[in-house]
C-alpha cells in the first residue's frame, strides 16, 4: 500500500525525503497523469507520497537582497497575479499558456522545471532570466543554476534526498519575451517555443540578450552566438533580420508525434525571429 505524509514543516520534510525513496507532490498536475500513463501499460505500482503543501512559507513571491525569490508552492497564477517588472513579462506569457485555468490555478513553476520535459514552457523562460535552483536537504542547502540543474532528457541533478524549495531570479533591467508554437491556440503541448530576456539603453541599443529555444533537444538551449551578436544592435524593425540558420546549430530536434525534426528546426528560426520582433515592437510603441 502506498503510504502518504503530509508534513508540516520544511525538517520534517526533509527528514521523510531522506528515509524513504517517494514521490514529490506539490500540485499534482504531472504526477497524477503520470500515474493514470502507468496504469495504462500495467505499472500499477506507485512510490509513496510526500505532499509538502501543508508547509508554510513556501507560497511566496518576494524581493530578497539581489533577487527576487519565488517558492516551491507558487502556482502559475500567482505568477501572472504577482506585481514583476517587465523582466518577467515572458514567464507570465508561458504562465497563461499552460493548460486551461485549473491546471494554472493548481501547478507550480517547480514542478514544472523539475518534471524536466524538453517542452516545458516555464524552463526556457527561467534560463533567459539566469534562475538559480535553491535545493535543501539535512545536509544543508544549495543553489544551482538551472541550466546545470537540467542534465538531461526528463533528468535533474536533484538528489534523491533534496528538495527543490525556490526559484532565485537576480534583479536587472530588460524585459521578457515568449512565443510558442503548438498543434492548436489553447490547451496544447509545445512544438517548439522561444524565450528571451533583452535590456536595451535608453537609446534602444540592446546590452545584453539571452535567447532559449525548448522542445528542440532533451533540454532548452540557448543560441550563445545570437546573444553575442545582438549586443550593440538596435531595437528596430529590422532586428528579426540578425537571425540566421547557424544560430540554431546547438539545437538536437527530434522526430515524434508532434513534428519532423526538420520542421522543428525551421520553426524555431521563425519563432526567433517572432521573438525578437515583438521585442522591437513593444519598444516601438512604447516611444510612440
Amino acid at each position: 500500500m502506498t503510504a502518504y505524509f503530509r508534513p508540516t514543516t520544511l525538517d520534517e520534510a526533509l527528514a521523510i525525503r531522506a528515509a524513504r525513496d517517494l514521490e514529490i507532490i506539490a500540485g499534482g498536475t504531472d504526477v497524477y497523469p503520470n500515474k493514470t500513463t502507468r496504469a495504462g501499460w500495467g505499472r500499477m505500482a506507485h512510490k509513496d507520497v510526500l505532499d509538502i503543501t501543508a508547509i508554510p512559507g513556501l507560497d511566496r513571491v518576494e524581493e530578497i537582497d539581489a533577487h527576487w525569490r519565488i517558492g516551491c508552492l507558487v502556482t502559475w497564477t500567482d505568477v501572472v497575479r504577482a506585481a514583476l517588472p517587465p523582466l518577467f513579462d515572458g514567464l507570465k506569457a508561458a504562465a497563461m499558456e499552460i493548460g486551461g485555468q485549473q491546471i494554472q490555478n493548481r501547478a507550480t513553476l517547480i514542478g514544472n522545471l523539475c518534471t524536466a520535459s524538453p517542452a516545458g514552457d516555464g524552463i526556457p523562460n527561467l534560463l533567459a532570466l539566469d534562475a538559480e535552483v535553491e535545493v535543501a536537504s539535512l545536509r544543508g542547502t544549495r543553489s544551482e543554476p538551472v541550466e546545470t540543474f537540467l542534465d538531461g532528457y526528463r533528468h535533474t541533478t536533484c538528489a534523491a534526498d533534496e528538495i527543490v524549495t525556490a526559484l532565485r531570479i537576480p534583479k536587472r533591467g530588460g524585459r521578457g519575451a515568449f512565443v510558442k508554437l503548438g498543434a492548436r491556440r489553447y490547451l496544447v503541448i509545445s512544438i517548439v517555443m522561444a524565450a528571451g530576456v533583452i535590456e536595451a539603453d535608453a537609446d534602444g541599443a540592446i546590452r545584453h540578450a539571452r535567447v532559449v529555444v525548448g522542445a528542440c533537444s532533451p533540454v532548452a538551449r540557448r543560441l550563445r552566438e545570437l546573444e553575442e551578436r545582438l549586443v550593440g544592435q538596435s531595437l528596430s524593425p529590422v532586428l528579426p533580420a540578425i537571425v540566421q540558420p547557424e544560430d540554431l546549430a546547438e539545437l538536437a530536434p527530434l522526430d515524434d508525434v508532434r513534428a519532423s525534426a526538420a520542421y522543428r528546426l525551421a520553426a524555431a528560426e521563425a519563432l526567433t525571429r517572432d521573438l525578437l520582433a515583438g521585442v522591437a515592437d513593444a519598444r516601438e510603441r512604447k516611444a510612440a
